[in-house]
């Protein structure tokens, strides 16, 4: 885990980190995902959504008032300049120690490397049958336009794929490449690294899914 009395141990200009959070019971979280609507904004109905912000508040998690997304074409070619409307996070899910530990670990590393004391979090599912595969990554290798990212996962069953791989610029080989674990957690600088994870297929006859948190520091919201 990070210690931030050491913040040498990582490097918030050039260095991501890698943590297996064993204290945070993922098999706690898991049901959190069998209820995820389906993202509107993607073809296919593979993917499901939420969305939800927060900021530290004295020794407490607060949730923010609702947000839409919104990132330029710069950073996501597929549905930039798309002002996106997902629904929150479950309110069960965010009462929920184990969906209090990742975030508060989150928030250390944005005290740490960023001036921000707020985060968005995104809950998504991506499944994948025998009929199709699903893509965590339809925009390719990219860049979300925020300070710092997290990847979490919860869960992956009955798939193949899904590996998430960091570069430092699109014409070199990845600098990082890891299919993430139930209770991996990846961290790294925006500006650092673009970023990507491979599509998933099924291993099986039945749906499988791939389910992650997606922490960004700060949020991505339409201009005023």
């Amino acid at each position: 885990m990070l210690n931030l009395s050491k913040p040498s141990e990582y490097n918030c200009l050039a260095s991501y980190i890698l943590e297996m959070f064993g204290t945070v019971r993922t098999d706690k979280l898991k049901h959190f995902f069998n209820d995820l609507p389906v993202d509107p904004f993607l073809a296919g109905n593979y993917r499901f959504r939420r969305l939800s912000h927060f900021k530290i508040s004295g020794d407490r998690l607060e949730k923010l008032p609702h947000r839409r997304l919104f990132q330029s074409k710069k950073y996501n070619p597929i549905l930039g300049d798309v002002i996106r409307e997902y629904p929150e996070l479950d309110d069960a899910l965010i009462e929920s120690e184990d969906f209090q530990k990742v975030t508060w670990e989150f928030f250390q590393f944005c005290q740490l490397c960023t001036n921000f004391n707020e985060v968005a979090v995104h809950q998504i599912r991506t499944t994948a049958t025998s009929q199709q595969m699903g893509n965590p990554a339809p925009e390719g290798i990219h860049r979300d336009g925020v300070d710092l990212v997290g990847i979490f996962s919860v869960n992956r069953a009955g798939i193949e794929g899904g590996e998430t791989h960091l570069y430092k610029t699109k014409r070199e080989n990845p600098a990082f490449t890891k299919i993430l674990n139930p209770g991996e957690f990846l961290v790294f600088r925006d500006d650092q690294y673009f970023h990507f994870t491979s599509p998933v297929s099924a291993s099986t006859s039945e749906q499988g899914v791939r389910d992650v948190f997606v922490f960004t520091c700060p949020g991505l919201f339409p201009p005023e």
